[in-house]
């Protein structure tokens, strides 16, 4: 197999970037093959499940993480390989691929239990969330193209390859339609269905929805990067000149331990709820602005990082969480860090935030700003570090209605940030004038 017949074996699977690296000695099934030294690998790359493994020695402490994984071979056809992992050592922090040639039915063993240097690893991902992978030995046609690309974009240990003209683009293809939709000025609020359909949005969340029918974004259920492999994030500001006052929800993720979880999210509002400060009959609240280190007034609840080194930075438990504590140490709900290391790292490689202003009067409306923030490269331990300073928080918004009665319960956990400290979630940022940028080119 070739380059060119490499892109369109890709292509057809629905792939839009390879990542190619080339493979050192140690890089065989019996090793695992090195990935990088941080986790921002999980960014581009679908994951089926993270769970924390602590067997054996306590050095080993790692994370694995479940890939629908298969291999192209030559024929043209998948072979999958069940058993493929990715395996995170926070530890150091690294990232290896493991299990890729047990119980398939044609894997590349010739290639990959070998120690050779010079063997390329080609590896890309659907909008299905499958990952395909593909080997060439050191003295093929392919790897000799490889080695002849010249300069390539880099990630890490990878160099990527656009299996279209399109791809190589799409930061320019976002920035020409950004600034076309900031020079339409105000917008009538909308959203598209499944379908493509517009239709009317009269909800207080619809600036996100109005700018995602501008782009043409449908709703699905992939967990894919919203537009052209970026994922867009708006956000609502009184003035446009006020970039960095705004708040944004970066996750809502649901506790998936403590009394919230193991016993119910009642129990968990009977406990450390309050009633409402409106003077709303029979309803129960829980919500408030909670940092970590700091005892919460209203439901007495401190947050605390477990498992986490503040000083390196680093993950020093994979059986570590984000934990509501009670003064007698009981843990009113928690997040372990497993489950937030998928959900943190479903979308946030690449991330376009573009400020909107609304207007409710005579109807509702948005208008979107000609500055926006491009973050590239993210990883969740930058997340917890933000957490220590106090910059993202926990600000719930959950009740039970008719309490006494029948109980109606409303859950919405969020976890947030002021704007202006988004950058410091991301390896590189860019902040982009539209206009200058359109009388650039």
């Amino acid at each position: 197999m070739n380059l060119s017949q490499l892109k369109a074996a890709f292509k057809k699977q629905g792939c839009q970037k390879i990542y190619a690296k080339t493979l050192s000695p140690n890089d065989n099934s019996k090793n695992q093959v090195y990935l990088g030294g941080s986790f921002d690998i999980l960014n581009i790359f679908p994951l089926s499940e993270i769970i924390a493994d602590s067997s054996g020695d306590w050095k080993r402490d790692r994370f694995k993480a479940s890939v629908d994984f298969s291999w192209l071979r030559d024929d043209g056809n998948l072979y999958p390989a069940p058993k493929a992992q990715l395996v995170l050592y926070p530890k150091y922090p690294e990232v290896r691929f493991s299990g890729f040639l047990a119980r398939c039915e044609k894997p590349p063993s010739d290639l990959m239990t070998i120690r050779q240097a010079g063997r390329i690893l080609f590896l890309s991902s659907t909008n299905q969330g499958k990952i395909i992978g593909y080997v060439a030995a050191h003295d093929s046609e392919l790897a000799n193209e490889f080695s002849h690309l010249g300069n390539q974009e880099e990630l890490g240990v990878f160099k990527i390859i656009s299996v279209s003209k399109q791809v190589a683009n799409n930061k320019n293809e976002l920035i020409k339609e950004l600034t076309r939709i900031h020079g339409l000025g105000w917008i009538d609020s909308k959203r598209l269905d499944n379908q493509g359909n517009v239709l009317e949005c009269k909800a207080s969340n619809c600036g996100g929805y109005t700018l995602e029918a501008e782009l043409g974004i449908t709703p699905n259920g992939y967990s894919e990067p919203d537009f052209l492999g970026w994922e867009i994030k708006q956000y609502g500001v009184k003035k446009f000149r006020l970039l960095n006052s705004s708040v944004i929800t970066l996750m809502t993720p649901e506790p998936n331990g403590g009394i919230y979880k193991e016993e119910s999210v009642e129990r968990f509002l009977r406990i450390y709820g309050y009633e409402d400060q409106r003077g709303r009959e029979d309803r129960i609240n829980f919500g408030g602005v909670h940092r970590v280190d700091e005892k919460h007034k209203r439901t007495e609840l401190t947050m605390n990082l477990i498992g986490f080194d503040i000083e390196s930075g680093k993950i020093k438990n994979t059986d570590g969480k984000i934990a509501l504590v009670d003064e007698s140490d009981n843990v009113a709900a928690s997040w372990s860090f497993s489950s937030l290391l998928k959900h943190w790292n479903k979308k946030h490689n690449q991330a376009c935030y573009i400020p909107s202003l609304s207007e409710k009067i005579p109807k509702r409306k948005y208008q979107y700003g000609n500055e926006i923030l491009l973050g590239i490269g993210t990883d969740f331990q930058l997340f917890l570090g933000e957490m220590t300073k106090g910059n993202i928080y926990y600000d719930p918004g959950i009740k039970m209605e008719s309490a006494s009665t029948k109980p109606k319960i409303k859950r919405r956990s969020q976890f947030r940030i002021k704007s202006g400290n988004l950058k410091n979630l991301y390896k590189t940022n860019e902040i982009i004038k539209l206009n200058e940028e359109e009388k650039r080119r």
